[in-house]
């Protein structure tokens, strides 16, 4: 398999880089502090092209593959990964899952808004009792013949109180279990629909994290995704390419760490020389640079099975899992190079070390990961 990048390639990658470091790093540290919500630099993506990267562009997307996508959000991951979740959520989650499984009509009316960064999506699965477990929703839609009512609660919503456009799942049928579950796309402002307060988070506190309510919430029937039933498989095949991004995510992370600690082990000086010359120093670097390279092949293998149109179910959940740990492990090993120094905001890497735990949660935490694997190589 051949990793290495076309000019286009390095050029969307350089492009990515740059907006990250002009337009992300200045006040990400104070986007942090505040839980801010980064609203003009999302309308800034989307000029550029990062809130549809794989979106057809008559839609309005950028019509880039999966390598591209994996490219800016490493990138933007590096400095900002509160940003970087709000374009793969509404990537990976929103826009795929509409391009892919909605009518022309519903294509034309949401993912054309959504593709350019005019709306942003939310993608919302997770509740207080079915997280991990999908298949045991309590949120019920009911058919009402042209429309259905949804009641209900889901928590843990990126992007929960600044999305325009929310995609929704919930049990139509409990009698059929994982097969009487639907999607619905359900608009802001929809009478019923309320948004709970803001999540207080460990890291991507720039993210913006809601629980959302649903109470008699009336949506047509030309709102549902897909057949009767099709919500679960859905959900399982959307989630799927979201862990490409969110392992694109960990990625990231890492290498924003790794690159600051190898920056200042050059920098800073010990008896009688730079840090990077120690020998302790020195390994942890080597350390890094191998988990990060490790991922970086796994991350790229799933894009690339994804842009053939192979079965990446099983490469995406190994990408998610490794990458997820590399950044963790990483994190921690970059704070450690910084000394005390590390602790402190203004050298970024205490940040990342928040950032990277979620990694291993959200999009299916790592337990879950190993189920897909497992299964993977059992029935191989």
């Amino acid at each position: 398999m051949n990793f290495n990048l076309t000019e286009e390639h390095m050029m969307i990658r350089d492009a990515a880089r740059d907006f990250a470091r002009t337009e992300l790093l200045p006040g990400v540290i104070e986007r942090d502090n505040k839980q801010e919500f980064p609203n003009e630099l999302v309308r800034k993506m989307g000029e550029l092209g990062f809130m549809g990267i794989m979106v057809d562009p008559k839609y309005g997307g950028s019509g880039m593959d999966t390598i591209s996508y994996v490219l800016i959000m490493e990138e933007l991951s590096k400095i900002d990964a509160s940003a970087s979740v709000i374009v793969s959520v509404n990537n990976s989650l929103v826009c795929y899952g509409l391009e892919a499984f909605g009518t022309e009509e519903q294509k034309q009316k949401y993912l054309t808004k959504l593709a350019t960064g005019e709306q942003v999506g939310a993608f919302c699965l997770s509740e207080p009792e079915a997280g991990s477990d999908a298949t045991s929703q309590k949120t019920t839609a009911i058919d009402m013949g042209d429309h259905y009512v949804i009641n209900g609660t889901k928590n843990w919503i990126t992007s929960g109180g600044r999305a325009d456009v929310y995609l929704v799942i919930a049990q139509t049928d409990r009698e059929k279990g994982h097969k009487g579950i639907n999607a619905f796309i359900v608009e802001r402002g929809t009478p019923g629909f309320d948004i709970g307060p803001k999540e207080d988070k460990l890291g991507i506190r720039g993210s913006d994290t809601h629980t959302l309510q649903f109470n008699d919430v009336k949506v047509p029937k030309e709102n549902r995704i897909g057949e009767d039933g099709f919500g679960f498989k859905f959900a399982m095949k959307t989630l799927s390419g979201g862990r490409i991004g969110i392992a694109a995510q960990a990625l990231g992370i890492a290498s924003g760490a790794y690159e600051l600690a190898l920056k200042y082990s050059k920098e800073r000086k010990a008896f009688g020389t730079e840090i990077c010359n120690h020998q302790a120093i020195a390994f942890k670097l080597a350390d890094m640079h191998t988990e990060i390279t490790a991922a970086r092949h796994l991350v790229m293998e799933a894009a690339c099975k994804k842009d053939a149109k192979e079965n990446y179910d099983m490469a995406s959940a190994m990408a998610k899992l490794y990458a997820s740990k590399v950044a963790m492990e990483v994190t921690v090993e970059a704070v450690q190079v910084h000394g005390g120094n590390g602790f402190v905001k203004e050298y970024h890497v205490e940040r990342l070390m928040r950032d990277a735990k979620i990694t291993q949660i959200y999009e299916g935490t790592s337990e879950i990961q190993k189920i897909v694997i497992s299964r993977g190589v059992l029935r191989d």
